[in-house]
């Protein structure tokens, strides 16, 4: 540490302290934790000029993610690498960040201030094509960084939100992640058909019911009507309108499903499906795989299925595909927000599958902070010493809000989670099960657990192609909801700040361990190892501090230890001590 007798915690927030030397940061060099700096440390990494267009940036704090473990094992084949080759182009990882504006390019001193705290919203898109920061962009594991346009200036503008002092730098770096999880209780699926878009009936059963389609149709640039009877095809064209091109095919094999996209979609699959009066498992099974990305399939029915249909568990959660229905002959009383609602039920039982992970952690403190949340929580995670985190750190707040919080751990307990469940709504079901773990059997099992009129919440990424059996009889029956999601956007992550600063949600609450900027790779290593129940945040400024738990600081740090909460959890006091006693100006 260097000794600088003008340094103030006031000085270092309006960021009028002077920049380190050398400049340290983890650049990824390829694939495996090994590759992450340079013998297993941090390199001097060269802060440039700012140009007129940059802002050069000051990282506070950044929460390490397991898709940063993604990156590490994929290296230059992640998604979002675009084959990049990192041993010549090394990228950097942190996309959970927050930032400091310590100088401002001339052309952007209308819009930024020095001293002014930023958010970085990292699922960035450049001219159509995604990117992100922490990826394709290096990212926050470095102390000093410029900001760009491909930042600043990107397809929705700057993927910047101002952040309060009122929030402490843990708690804004880890909006992002909070924005997730926000991400997954907002409409993502689309609701209502496509104008200009292809569009496949499917006559499954009796031909010679009679369905209102209203107006539907109208807007479908092309119609496929496969199978019923000659009057249904007639009733459908005159739906669809004159302007809709409409080909009426017989009743196709399943098996024949694929053949049809390619001809008329050229593989990229049907924008809206409706199945009337569906009876058949293998038709939903293979007319599923054809739902365009963002597409809907709408089932309108009265009978259940002979089987559960083999659904895509990964393009639920990456491709936002929705499945819709209702019973009757109104096909449009399917669609719409009314029919379809995407946050949990008010005051119902909601299971949390994977509870005690730290995104299952962050979903089950959504839910009880939530003033119209469930009132009882089921978590359901066979890691005892990860649920005791939780409970530590949430049963406090549940008791505070009057939920109840229930842990049950499948693998020991007397009785399963399904019968505790049974035994807590007389047999009903859930109300919503959230599902945090990607893992194709337990998905499944957990779309078991649902009420007749429950929501399935897959946040758990998987990859696209990964099948499981699911109940969809008991979306056009029941109107039971299967949703997923990934990843959020500006939006979601000032909303999150918003609630954070109004005090209706406490961003670090779930952390669990620490470290400076030489615990860079320690860091990521216990992500990767699942080492600590909650979140791992690295605070960049900060020097000579190893990864350390929160439970462990009282013997390392216990000038930092001595200002944690009541239950031992994170506060922006311990966090003022940290960077005041502990920077590399401290």
């Amino acid at each position: 540490m260097s000794a600088d007798e003008t340094w103030t915690f006031d000085a270092y927030r309006a960021g009028t302290t002077t920049l380190p030397e050398p400049n340290l940061g983890w650049n990824t060099y390829g694939c495996g934790v090994e590759s992450v700096g340079v013998d297993g440390r941090p390199e001097p990494i060269l802060i440039p000029e700012t140009a007129a267009n940059q802002l050069l940036a000051r990282v506070d704090a950044v929460g390490l993610c397991f898709s940063d473990v993604k990156l590490i094992r994929l290296g230059g084949d992640h998604p979002k690498l675009y084959g990049r080759d990192l041993s010549v182009e090394p990228t950097r990882l942190g996309h959970e960040a927050t930032v400091t504006v310590i100088e401002v390019g001339a052309d952007l001193a209308d819009e930024y201030q020095e001293g002014q705290r930023l958010a970085i919203q990292p699922d960035i898109h450049v001219d159509g094509r995604s990117t992100a920061y922490g990826y394709t962009i290096p990212g926050g594991l470095i102390q000093y960084h410029l900001l760009g346009p491909e930042v600043l200036d990107a397809d929705d503008g700057a993927y910047v939100i101002p952040v309060g002092d009122d929030l402490g730098y843990a708690s804004a770096a880890l909006s992002e992640p909070w924005a997730c999880v926000e991400a997954a209780y907002t409409q993502r699926r689309r609701l209502w058909p496509i104008a200009g878009g292809t569009a496949w009936v499917i006559a499954d059963g009796d031909a010679d019911i009679e369905y209102d389609f209203g107006d539907l149709l109208k807007g479908a640039s092309i119609l496929i009507v496969s199978g019923g009877s000659d009057a249904l095809s007639a009733r459908i064209a005159s739906a669809a309108g004159g302007d809709t091109r409409v080909i009426a095919t017989d009743a196709l094999d399943p098996s024949a499903y694929t053949a049809l996209s390619e001809e008329h979609t050229g593989g990229s699959g049907f924008d809206d499906t409706i199945v009337l009066d569906p009876r058949s498992a293998d038709v939903i099974t293979e007319a599923a795989k054809l739902i365009a990305f963002r597409g809907t399939m709408a089932m309108v029915g009265e009978h259940e299925l002979d089987g559960f249909p083999e659904i895509d568990f990964g393009r639920l959660h990456y491709d936002y595909t929705a499945y819709l229905g209702t019973r009757g002959t109104d096909v449009s009383a399917a669609y719409g927000e009314e029919r379809n609602r995407c946050d949990l039920r008010e005051g119902g039982l909601t299971a949390f599958v994977g509870a005690a992970g730290p995104m299952g952690q962050m979903h089950i403190q959504r839910a009880i902070e939530n003033a119209d949340g469930p009132k009882t929580l089921i978590a359901i995670d066979p890691d005892d010493d990860r649920m005791g985190f939780l409970l530590n750190s949430l049963i406090p707040l549940a008791e505070t809000h009057g939920r109840t919080l229930i842990p049950i751990n499948p693998t020991t307990s007397k009785e399963t989670p399904s019968e505790m469940i049974d035994r807590l709504t007389g047999g009903r079901g859930a109300d919503d099960v959230v599902v945090s773990v990607p893992v194709a059997p337990v998905m499944a099992d957990a779309g078991t657990l649902l009420a007749t009129d429950g929501m399935l919440v897959f946040f758990a990424g998987i990859a696209n192609g990964t099948m499981g059996p699911l109940d969809i009889s008991r979306v056009y029956l029941d109107n039971a909801q299967f949703t997923g999601t990934s990843g959020s956007a500006i939006h979601d992550q000032a909303a999150v700040l918003d609630k954070a600063s109004a005090g209706m949600l406490s961003p670090s609450l779930n952390l669990a361990a620490i470290g400076g900027i030489d615990a860079g790779r320690q860091g990521i290593e216990a992500v990767l190892n699942g080492t600590f129940a909650g979140k791992v945040v690295i605070f960049p400024q900060v020097e000579g501090v190893p990864l350390t738990g929160l439970t462990e600081l009282a013997e390392t740090l216990p000038d930092v230890a001595a200002a944690l909460g009541p239950h031992g959890e994170w506060t922006d006091e311990a966090e003022r001590i940290l960077i005041e006693n502990h920077s590399h100006r401290g």
